[in-house]
């Protein structure tokens, strides 16, 4: 290797180093629950800016849960999401117009065929300004609907990501059993959103305006 050549390839491994960092310092996260968190997160990941989409649980008052526990009940953790997106690419506003469109954010019960506490809708604020765009998005899909949003913005806990199984499960290539008997993973994730509703019922809750519905 040459003397000039040197100096380029030291020059170009701080180049990178600096875009990555870059890239690093521009990202932020949106936590967020809207029901079943495979639904959420398949959603999410298809937007251009978001990086990553994580499924976990959150709001509670239980270190680390497991799945079990949270869909149980009593832990107070919702199923939510973790969404690492580049504000120079989406905005926070975008994301949270779009969650609001992709859920049934007028029940309190649950979502969909999911009933009770893990199952509801909510967002996770970390600061006053995070609050006043979640507060805006709240005001605003309310008047696009003309109902009750019933969507609480909650102050951001710890969030605790769900088990590996749970990640990407969307496209996942393992077996699972099924009453259809057994099926590729991402064709049972398929045939559950089918058979809960989702998407029939964000579409006639929002016509036109709906997100994400297949």
């Amino acid at each position: 290797m040459t003397n000039t050549f040197k100096p380029v390839l030291l020059v170009a491994a701080m180049l990178v180093g600096v875009l990555l960092e870059c890239r690093t310092a521009q990202a932020d996260t949106l936590t967020v629950a809207g029901g079943c968190f495979w639904c959420v997160e398949s959603d999410f990941e298809k937007v251009k800016g978001v990086s990553e989409v994580t499924s976990g649980y959150t709001g509670g008052t239980v270190d680390n849960p497991s799945y079990k526990q949270v869909t149980r009940g009593g832990t107070g953790h919702y199923e939510a999401v973790q969404i690492t997106f580049d504000p120079g690419v989406v905005s926070r506003e975008t994301l949270l117009g779009l969650f609001f469109r992709s859920v049934d954010p007028t029940d309190a019960g649950g979502q969909f065929c999911d009933r009770g506490d893990s199952y509801r809708t909510a967002i996770f604020v970390s600061n006053p300004a995070e609050q006043a765009l979640a507060e805006a998005a709240k005001a605003d899909a309310q008047k696009a609907l003309g109902k009750t949003i019933v969507t609480p913005i909650l102050p951001a806990k710890t969030f605790w990501p769900a088990e590996e199984y749970h990640q990407n499960y969307y496209k996942g290539s393992g077996l699972r059993i099924t009453r259809f008997g057994p099926v590729q993973q991402s064709t049972a994730y398929r045939l559950y959103r089918e058979a809960c509703g989702r998407d029939q019922r964000v579409k006639q809750l929002w016509g036109k305006a709906a997100a994400f519905t297949h």
